[in-house]
Formats: C-alpha cells, structure tokens, sequence
C-alpha cells in the first residue's frame, strides 16, 4: 500500500494538471471501490474548481469550490496518471480507457486525471470542506511526521509506558500519521532501534532522536519518487526510485550496510508484518 510519500508524490504530480482548474466533466464508471461511491458523485464533481489539493496522511484531498472536499486514497493498487497536460509537464498523449480507468477527471485545461485500481482497493468520498477533519477517516488521525506538532516531546508522551514494539508503535497512525512498513523499517535502522523494543523501555534521548530521522527518511523517498514495488506509479506514470536505496527493507539475508557490521539482515513477522533489521546495529 502506499505510504506518505508515495502519496505526496502523487499529489505533487496532480497539482500542476488540477490546482486552480475546473473539472469540465468527470466520469464515474462504476459504482463503489472499496465502499460505494456518494450518490450523483459525477453531477457534484462536474463545473467544480480545485480550490487546493492537499494530502493528510496516506489521503489525497481535493478542495472544490463548491465547498465539498474530495477524498481520495489509492488503496493497493490504485493510481492517478494524468495525460495531455497543456503546461508540459507531461509528455503522454489520452491514452486508449482501460478496464480499470473507474474515475476520469477532464480538466478544462486539456488535461485528463485517470484513477484506475485493479484490486478496487482505493476509496473516493465527498465531505464538506469545513468539517472535513472531522471525518471518520481523519478524526483518528495523529500529526504529520513533517509539520511543527510532531515533535521530539510529542513522540516521547507517546512512548510513554507503552509496552507495544516500537515498531508496532510508529505504525499507529493515532500517533503519527502517513508511516508504514518500509520507512518505519529504513527509520528504526538508521536510529539503530531494534524494531523488538518494547516503545516504552526506550529512552527519552533515543526517542527523540527518532524523530528527524523519520523526517530525512519520508523526504529523502519523496525526493526519490517514493518507492515502487509493485504496483506504485507516479502521477507521470515513471516509477518511484527510494527502493534502490533501502538500508535494510526486503534485503533479508544481505550484508548490512553499515560499515564494518559484517551481519546479515533479518527478517522477522510483527502483526503480520515483516520487519527487516540488523540484528548487530539495532539493539
């Protein structure tokens, strides 16, 4: 599934093809993705400008002026690609629809947004632009890894007593928003923190010293395109590059790259999850 910066690439692709331009028409193709689509969803879509487009977490959101904000969330599968841009910023021509093209945006600048998810594992909704944080998806939500409230205190209050793993910990999206399994790995190694440590048996000064590590890691994938393992797309449709530099994600039984280390990467299973890690440098 995408994380945050997979999807704050996307929204930096979409933003030059659909910020400050009116949908001239969008279609709906079908009836729901992961859960129904909001009744008349192409009549209310249809003649709105995008006021903003801005992501919370792992959603992209799409304020319209007709004062409804559009909620958007790839899902595993799902990709926005956009063609014919009329700034450039493109080169592809409207391909041929696809059978899984479910949500085309026609921009009135020439461009066309096509959300198409194989699995239909991705989600639209339609909420009122004022009372948007108070959705049901984003109430829940705790800060951005990258803006001012998700500091070195708010993740130490966080760990406090908790006898989760820390890793366990960082993917709780009531504690920091947008994180997932790859760059909670990357992260936890260059802190050199088992993923294995209870969140609370870590100390003030380690825990804090996750928190601009978190912040190097998502900017330095964002700057990469995010990662592309498998069904991940740019809004230009190139991949994403951040997985040729992982330190430590699905390298299991390669040399750790830390230097002098000579241990190989392990991989072992948290909630279903798999956590690589050097068993050598992350104590």
């Amino acid at each position: 599934m995408p994380e945050l910066p997979e999807v704050e690439t996307v929204r930096r692709g979409l933003t030059p093809a659909m910020e400050g331009v009116v949908i001239e028409r969008a279609d709906v193709n079908r009836p729901d993705l992961r859960w129904p689509f909001p009744d008349r969803m192409a009549e209310r879509l249809t003649g709105q400008r995008v006021d903003q487009l801005r992501r919370r977490s792992k959603y992209i959101l799409a304020d319209l002026s007709s004062g409804e904000t559009l909620l958007i969330h790839l899902g595993m599968s799902g990709r926005m690609t956009v063609s014919g841009d009329p700034l450039g910023q493109f080169a592809h021509n409207h391909p041929m629809p696809e059978k899984h093209d479910h949500v085309v945006f026609h921009m009135a600048n020439g461009a066309r947004v096509t959300f198409n998810d194989p699995r239909r594992f991705g989600a639209m909704d339609l909420l009122p632009t004022a009372t948007a944080e108070d959705h049901k998806l984003l109430a829940v939500l705790g800060p951005e890894p990258l803006g001012n409230d998700f500091h070195e205190q708010h993740l130490i209050d966080a760990f406090r007593g908790k006898n989760t793993p820390v890793k366990s910990a960082l993917l709780d999206q009531r504690i920091v928003a947008g994180l997932g399994n790859i760059y909670v790995c990357e992260a936890l190694y260059r802190a050199q923190v088992s993923p294995r440590r209870k969140a609370g048996q870590i100390s003030a000064a380690r825990v804090a010293a996750l928190v601009p590590i978190i912040r190097q890691v998502l900017r330095q994938a964002i700057e990469a395109g995010g990662s592309s393992l498998r069904d991940f797309r740019q809004a230009d449709g190139e991949l994403g590059y951040f997985q040729h530099s992982f330190d430590v994600y699905g390298r299991e039984g390669e040399p750790c790259r830390t230097e002098g280390c000579g241990a190989a990467v392990k991989r072992i299973t948290q909630s279903g999850r798999s956590s690589f890690y050097c068993a050598q440098c992350q104590r």
